[in-house]
């Protein structure tokens, strides 16, 4: 069985965000404090000692320097004077003891009288009898382990006649040095409880700015936050308080036509969203809601709403999409619900042709009911069997019979050109844009042929003999004014008030799309004729 230390102690460590930064806190506070404080107590001691030997060593060259010491040395049995004033002097100084002794080292003077007469101890006493040195030195005397100050007496000649110790016991600078080291102590003691009060503080602000959340769940809120974002289909731009760029899209960076999300982030989101009036948001502008902005030439519905943290205001977040995607959109439910309504009056009106068939049937009129029976089914089985000739594409073929069966719901004579073919469409033609471009001129056609004066008509021709697929929807209605023969195409222009003027834009868009082209003449119906144009070979 190994022993994986490493694995130990991150299991000891406590796992939440808050109890690692006041660990982490309280441990480098701890460590820089002990350390500044043992610097400090070292450094307290070491210049402690170097003051007491500078002091001892001045006292004692005070005391050598005297007269009555230089004249009293000398003698073989000096009288007690030197004995008396070594005892003031170290009194009035604090040392722990004054030594004077003679050239043999005898002392002349001792804080205990008994050892007056008797050689001094140490061993430190040559340089200052012998060489004539001051200095500081540390020895053991019969007082203990001291600190002491040796200068030379001089006589008068200049030979030395004497030395002076003047010390200070190691015992007493421990005691001074251990008072400094609880007054450190305690200063520790005291910044290491601001450390843990700090550490929790700081932990505390920190861990409320995230939202109290861990790093394993920011992580995988950021992961979530960036696939739901890349998800969306509408392009999505966030900025600062600063009006700059912060979170883009993929769908976005599409839309605005660049490479990657580094030539947007950090932007001026007046340069790389003019118009999204964002940075009005910002000073409390009101929001924008399915509002029209046009992008690289490309309209576009775009929403803002502001960031707000805490009553404040701290950003914008606007998003867009294409226009004409919702536009096809409502189309098709709106062509949708043309059928659905189609369906629903065509069932009535044969319910209503069946229950007059079985009311012939039972008042004995079998001749009759055989005749409105003939006359029903001999147009609708001939279009049936037609489309499936010049039409042999289930969708087109069931999407021009659902346009016959609507036009004869609303009294329209609808006829398609009995020379019409569709046969020759290439498989990788779009059938959706191909649906898209005749529903929308037939919509348009029987429209215009129920505002006619006339009696309601539309007739439908199709070729594929050339190289194009060619459409002709002419009407009987009114015609279209030579001035308007362009503004009819545009997003929005209508002459109906109930539709929004979106049918014929969005196939000359679906036709755009197949390398297409559409022209506006009058027709000999009276009406508009709209001729269609899709080449064979087009861009699909």
């Amino acid at each position: 069985m190994s022993f994986n230390p490493g694995a130990l102690i991150s299991r000891s460590l406590p796992t939440s965000l808050k109890a690692q930064m006041i660990c982490l806190v309280f441990l480098l506070v701890f460590s820089l404090t002990l350390i500044a404080g043992g610097l400090y107590t070292a450094m307290i001691s070491e210049v402690l000692e170097d003051q007491i030997g500078k002091r001892a060593l001045q006292v004692s060259r005070t005391v050598a320097q005297l007269p009555m010491v230089k004249h009293q040395i000398v003698k073989p049995r000096p009288e007690g004077k030197l004995q008396a004033l070594a005892e003031k002097i170290r009194e009035e100084v604090g040392a722990e003891f004054i030594v004077i002794g003679n050239r043999d080292g005898i002392r002349f003077s001792h804080p205990k009288p008994d050892r007056l007469g008797k050689k001094m101890v140490g061993g430190d006493n040559a340089p200052a009898l012998e060489r004539g040195e001051s200095y500081v030195s540390r020895a053991v005397g019969t007082l203990g382990p001291s600190i002491r100050g040796k200068v030379p007496i001089f006589d008068e000649s200049g030979g030395i006649v004497g030395v002076v110790s003047v010390g200070y016991l190691q015992e007493n600078v421990r005691v001074i040095i251990h008072d400094h080291q609880l007054k450190v102590g305690v200063l520790v003691g005291v910044l290491v409880v601001f450390g843990i009060l700090g550490a929790v503080s700081i932990s505390n602000r920190f861990k409320r700015a995230i939202f109290d959340l861990e790093p394993e769940q920011i992580a995988r809120l950021l992961t979530e936050r960036e696939t739901i974002i890349d998800s969306i289909r509408e392009g999505v731009v966030a900025i600062d308080r600063h009006a700059n760029v912060t979170v883009v899209n993929r769908q976005a960076i599409v839309i605005l036509g660049k490479d990657s999300e580094s030539q947007i982030i950090g932007q001026p989101i007046k340069d790389v969203l003019p118009g999204a009036k964002l940075s009005r948001i910002l000073s409390g502008g009101e929001q924008r809601h399915d509002q029209e902005l046009e992008v690289n030439g490309t309209i576009m519905l775009i929403n803002t709403v502001p960031m707000i943290e805490q009553d404040t205001i701290i950003g914008a977040v606007a998003s867009f999409r294409r226009r004409d995607e919702l536009d096809i959109l409502a189309k098709q439910f709106s062509q949708v619900k043309e059928y659905s309504e189609m369906l629903r009056a065509q069932t009535h009106e044969y319910s209503n042709k069946l229950h007059t068939i079985a009311g012939l049937i039972q008042i004995d009129h079998d001749k009759e009911a055989l005749e409105l029976i003939s006359q029903e089914t001999a147009g609708y089985q001939g279009l049936i069997a037609f489309l499936a000739k010049a039409v042999p594409f289930p969708v087109l073929a069931a999407f021009i019979l659902g346009k016959y069966n609507h036009a004869q719901e609303l009294r329209i004579e609808f006829e398609i050109d009995p020379d019409s073919q569709l046969k020759d469409v290439p498989s990788e033609l779009s059938r959706e844009k191909l649906v898209t471009i005749l529903g929308n001129l037939l919509d348009n056609a029987f429209d215009a042929a129920l505002q006619g004066e006339h009696q309601a008509k539309v007739k439908l021709s199709m070729t594929d003999v050339s190289n194009d697929l060619v459409f002709e929807v002419e009407d009987s209605g009114a015609g279209v004014p030579a001035e308007k023969s362009e503004q009819i195409f545009e997003r929005g222009f209508t002459t109906k008030q109930n539709d929004r003027g979106h049918g014929l834009y969005l196939a000359r868009k679906a036709l755009r799309d197949l390398g297409g082209q559409i022209t506006l003449s009058d027709s000999d119906l009276g009406g508009a004729l709209f001729s269609v144009f899709i080449p064979k070979q087009g861009r699909f």
